[in-house]
C-alpha cells in the first residue's frame, strides 16, 4: 500500500557551513530534516564559540549557530602596533574632545576581538594640534624621529591634514585625503578663481564681488565662517544671485552665536546666510543595525557619551566621532588582512619601517578593499582612498536647517527631495549671462545722410549734363570744361561711398562685410583723386604759368590741355596703384571692437557685451599714414596754390577763383575730419556723422562753387553763342591774348592817370604856400633906398630869409 504525500519542515542549511571549522550531520541526509543533528568542530589555532550541536525540531536549529575564533595571544605576549594621531583638542576646530575618546573605544574594541590580529596590539600616541600647521610640524617630526614606529598617521583639521599628506609620502605612511579640485575637475566643474586668507577675510569677499563669483563654495571652520559672512553682508555678496556651500558640521545656530571679533548683528549675519546649501557625510548610521563591533549606532553614541566630561553638544567633534571609531576599524581589518590574520600567510608588522614601500602598499590596497557595516554606515573606499558614504544635503530656510537630498557616492545617486526654496524663485547661475550685442548705425541717420548724399549724385548729374551740354560756349571753354566734368564725377563718386560707409551688419552679413569695406575704400579715394585731383591740377597750372619771369611770359600764351589730363591720370594712376598694393597686401576684413559690460535694470543675471563691426587690416595704421600723409600733402599744397593765385586772372581757367574756394573748404573740411573720425571710431553715429557729412558739404560747395555761377551767367547774360558764332555777329575775330593785353593796359592806365592826379594836386598845394611866404616876407622888409653916390646900400649885409627860395631847390616829398 503506497504512503501518502505530505509537507515536512527543513532547517537553515547555514548551520551546515562553518567557517574556519567543519560540520558533521548525523540522523539524515541532506536537506536537514527533523531529528537531524549537527556538530560543530574548528580548525587548529581557533576555538568554538557556542554550543558544539544542534538538532532539527520543526524546521528550527535547538541553538544559535556557533563561530570559530581564532585562539588570541596573550597581552603579554602580543607585539604592539602604534598610530601617531594629531587631533585637535582646541583651537579652530577643537575636533580631538570627541574623536580621541572615539579612538581608544574603537582600539579597546578591536583589541578584545580574537579574530582580527590576534597578535597584535594597536595603541595610539595622542599630540593636540591645536589646529595650527606650525605646531603640528613639531609633533609630526616628533611622531616620526621618535621610537616606536607609526604605522599610520591620524590627523584632524584640514590645515593639519593637507601638511601631514604632503610629509607623510616621504615616509611610506597612509592619510587619507581627497582632493577636492581634482573630483570637481573629473565631474567637468570649472574652479575659475581661489581666495584664501588668514585672519581678516575682507580683502577676498571683496575680490569674489569684483570676479562676479556666483557659486561659492567655502571650506573654513565655524569662527571663520562668522568673519566671512559680516564681510559678505557687508559686500552684499548674497540674496538671488548666490549661493554659498558650506561645511555641513557647524553648530545649528552658529550664525546666531556671539562673537566680539565681528561688527555684524544677529539680523544682519541671519539676513547674510540665508539660502546657503551644506553638504556632509551621513556620520551616524540611521539603521539600528548591528555593526562589525557588534554595535547599533544608538548604542555607541550612549556609550561615547559616558566617556566624555561635558554634554555632547559642547564637545567638540561629537558628530565626526563615529567617523573616528569606523576609522580605527578599517585600519584594523586593513592591517589584519596584510598580516594574513589566523594563520594565513602574510607579512609581519613588526618589519614595517619608514622605507619599506612594500608593507605599505599592502596595507593601502587592504584598506581600500575593505567593505563592512560601522556605526557611521556601510565603510567602503574608492580607488583614490577616499570614503564613499551617503552625503546628507541641507538648506538653511528660514533661520533653521532643512533636508533636501540625499547623495549615495557608493551607487552615484542624488535622492531630492525638491524642498528647496531660493531668494529669486529658482538657482543662480553659474555667472552672469553675457549677451553679445552690436552696436547699428541710427538708421535715422543713415537714411538722412542717405538722402543728401542721392540728391548731390543728382545734382552732380545736373552740373555734368550742363557742362557737356554747353561745351561749345566759349565761357564754359575758356573754364577747361573736361576737368570740371572729371570734378563732378569725382564728387559723385565720393557721394555714391556714403552708402556703403553707413552699411553694417544689420543690413548685411559677415561674409559681405570685407566688400563693403572694399567699397568704401575704392569709392572714397577715387573720388578725391578725380574731384579734388581735376581743381588741384587747374590752380597748380596757374600757378606755374602766371608766377614765371618775365623771360618766360611766352609760356602763358599756349595751354595744352593733355598736360591737365595727365596730371589728373597721375593723381588717380598713384591712388589706384596705392589701394590696389593695398587690397592685394593686406585687405581690409571686419574686426570687432569689444566694449565694457553693461548692466540691465531689468535682470542683474544678464550683462550686455557691446561690440562694433569695424574695417580694419593687419598693418591699419601704416597704410592710413601712408594715405593720409599723401593726400594732407596735397590739401595743404592746393590752399597754398589758391592762395598766391588768388590775384591772377586769366581766361584760358576762368574760373580759377572758384576752384580756390572750393579748395579751401574741401581741405579744411578733410583736415578736420579725418583725425576726428578717427578719434570717434567708437562711437559708430558720431564717426559716421563726421564723415559722410564732410564728404556731403564738400562735394555740396564744390559743385556749387563751381556749376552755379556758370549756370547764372548763361542764364542771365544770355551768352548761349559758340565763340565762332561770336566771331560772326561782331564781323571780327578778337584774339584773346590781345583783348587781355588791351583790359590790362587799360587797368594800368586808369591807375596812372589816379596817381597823376593826387600829385598834380600836391603840387598845387605846394605853390599856393610858397606864393603866401613870399607876400609874407614882403611886408616885413620893405626895399632899401638906392645910394645917392650910385653905389650899393651900405651897412652890414643882411643874411639870408629862411624863407627864400632864389637860388634855392625846392624838394617835393609825395605819396
Amino acid at each position: 500500500m503506497d504512503t501518502p504525500s505530505r509537507c515536512v519542515r527543513i532547517c537553515s542549511k547555514s548551520y551546515l557551513i562553518l567557517e574556519n571549522g567543519k560540520v558533521f550531520l548525523t540522523g539524515g541526509d541532506l536537506p536537514a530534516l527533523d531529528g537531524a543533528r549537527v556538530d560543530f568542530r574548528c580548525d587548529p589555532d581557533f576555538h568554538l564559540v557556542g554550543g558544539s550541536r544542534s538538532v532539527c525540531n520543526q524546521g528550527q536549529w535547538s541553538s544559535p549557530k556557533p563561530h570559530c575564533q581564532v585562539n588570541r595571544t596573550p597581552h603579554s605576549e602580543r607585539r604592539a602596533v602604534y598610530i601617531g594621531a594629531l587631533f585637535p583638542m582646541s583651537g579652530g576646530w577643537p575636533g580631538g574632545q570627541a574623536c580621541q575618546p572615539a579612538v581608544e573605544m574603537a582600539l579597546e574594541d578591536v583589541n578584545s576581538r580574537r579574530d582580527i590580529l590576534p597578535d597584535y596590539e594597536l595603541k595610539l600616541i595622542h599630540h593636540d594640534s591645536k589646529c595650527d600647521p606650525g605646531q603640528a610640524t613639531k609633533y609630526l617630526y616628533e611622531l616620526l624621529y621618535n621610537d616606536p614606529i607609526k604605522i599610520i598617521l591620524m590627523p584632524g583639521c584640514s590645515s593639519v591634514s593637507t601638511l601631514v599628506a604632503e610629509a607623510a609620502r616621504m615616509w611610506n605612511l597612509i592619510v587619507t585625503l581627497d582632493d577636492l579640485e581634482e573630483r570637481v575637475k573629473e565631474a567637468g566643474i570649472e574652479i575659475t578663481f581661489r581666495q584664501s586668507f588668514f585672519s581678516d577675510p575682507a580683502v577676498p569677499v571683496k575680490n569674489l564681488k569684483r570676479q562676479d563669483a556666483r557659486i561659492i563654495v567655502g571650506l573654513f571652520y565655524e569662527t571663520e565662517a562668522r568673519k566671512v559672512f559680516c564681510e559678505v553682508y557687508k559686500e552684499r555678496l548674497f540674496g538671488k544671485k548666490y549661493v554659498w556651500f558650506l561645511i555641513g558640521w557647524y553648530a545649528d545656530n552658529w550664525f546666531k552665536t556671539y562673537d566680539p571679533s565681528i561688527n555684524c548683528t544677529v539680523d544682519e549675519m541671519t539676513e547674510a546666510v540665508e539660502g546657503h546649501i551644506t553638504t556632509e557625510i551621513v556620520m551616524l548610521n540611521p539603521a539600528n543595525t548591528r555593526s562589525i563591533s557588534n554595535m547599533t549606532s544608538q548604542e555607541f553614541v550612549e556609550k561615547l557619551t559616558k566617556r566624555l566630561k561635558r554634554h555632547p553638544e559642547e564637545t567638540g567633534g561629537f558628530q565626526e566621532a563615529p567617523l573616528a571609531y569606523d576609522a580605527i576599524w578599517a585600519l584594523a581589518l586593513a592591517l589584519n588582512k596584510t598580516s594574513g590574520g589566523g594563520g594565513r600567510s602574510g607579512v609581519r608588522l613588526e618589519d614595517f619601517n619608514y622605507n619599506n614601500q612594500t608593507i605599505t602598499d599592502q596595507i593601502y590596497r587592504a584598506m581600500n578593499s575593505s567593505s563592512f557595516e560601522g556605526v557611521s554606515g556601510h565603510v567602503v573606499f574608492d580607488a583614490s582612498g577616499s570614503r564613499m558614504a551617503w552625503t546628507l544635503i541641507e538648506q538653511l530656510q528660514g533661520g533653521s536647517y532643512k533636508k533636501i537630498g540625499y547623495y549615495d557616492s557608493t551607487k552615484d545617486d542624488l535622492s531630492w527631495s525638491k524642498t528647496d526654496k531660493w531668494i529669486g524663485g529658482s538657482p543662480p547661475a553659474d555667472q552672469t549671462l553675457v549677451i553679445k550685442t552690436f552696436r547699428f548705425l541710427s538708421q535715422k541717420l543713415f537714411i538722412s545722410v542717405s538722402v543728401l548724399s542721392s540728391l548731390g549724385i543728382v545734382l552732380a548729374v545736373v552740373c555734368l549734363s550742363f557742362n557737356i551740354y554747353n561745351s561749345h560756349v566759349r565761357y564754359i571753354q575758356n573754364s577747361q570744361p573736361n576737368l570740371n566734368n572729371l570734378t563732378a564725377v569725382g564728387c559723385s563718386l565720393a557721394l555714391a561711398a556714403v552708402f556703403p560707409l553707413g552699411l553694417d551688419g544689420y543690413h548685411i552679413g559677415r561674409n559681405q562685410f570685407p566688400f563693403v569695406c572694399q567699397a568704401r575704400l575704392w569709392l572714397l579715394g577715387l573720388g578725391f583723386s578725380l574731384g579734388y585731383g581735376s581743381m588741384f591740377t587747374k590752380i597748380w597750372w596757374v600757378h606755374t604759368v602766371f608766377t614765371k619771369k618775365e623771360e618766360k611770359k611766352e609760356w602763358r600764351k599756349t595751354l595744352e590741355p593733355w598736360k591737365l589730363y595727365a596730371t589728373v591720370g597721375l593723381l588717380v594712376g598713384m591712388d589706384v596703384l596705392t589701394l590696389a598694393i593695398w587690397q592685394i597686401v593686406d585687405p581690409l576684413h571686419r574686426t570687432i571692437e569689444t566694449f565694457a559690460k553693461e548692466e540691465p535694470k531689468e535682470d542683474i543675471d544678464v550683462s550686455i557685451l557691446p561690440q562694433l563691426e569695424h574695417c580694419s587690416s593687419k598693418k591699419m595704421n601704416t597704410w592710413l599714414g601712408i594715405f593720409y600723409g599723401y593726400k594732407g600733402l596735397l590739401l595743404l599744397l592746393g590752399i597754398f596754390l589758391a592762395y598766391e593765385t588768388k590775384s591772377v586772372s586769366t581766361e584760358k581757367i576762368n574760373d580759377h577763383r572758384a576752384v580756390g574756394m572750393a579748395i579751401y573748404n574741401v581741405a579744411v573740411l578733410c583736415l578736420i575730419t579725418a583725425p576726428v573720425t578717427m578719434i570717434l571710431s567708437s562711437q559708430q553715429d558720431a564717426a559716421f556723422a563726421f564723415a559722410s557729412l564732410a564728404i556731403v558739404f564738400s562735394s555740396y560747395i564744390t559743385l556749387v562753387v563751381l556749376f552755379v555761377p556758370k549756370i547764372r551767367r548763361l542764364i542771365t547774360r544770355g551768352e548761349w553763342q559758340s565763340e565762332a558764332q561770336d566771331t560772326m555777329k561782331t564781323g571780327s575775330s578778337t584774339n584773346n591774348n590781345e583783348e587781355e593785353k588791351s583790359r590790362l593796359l587799360e587797368k594800368e592806365n586808369r591807375e596812372l592817370e589816379k596817381i597823376i592826379a593826387e600829385k598834380e594836386e600836391r603840387v598845387s598845394e605846394l605853390r599856393h604856400q610858397l606864393q603866401s611866404r613870399q607876400q609874407l616876407r614882403s611886408r616885413r622888409h620893405p626895399p632899401t633906398p638906392p645910394d645917392p653916390s650910385g653905389g650899393l646900400p651900405r651897412g652890414p649885409p643882411e643874411p639870408p630869409d629862411r624863407l627864400s627860395c632864389d637860388g634855392s631847390r625846392v624838394h617835393l616829398l609825395y605819396k
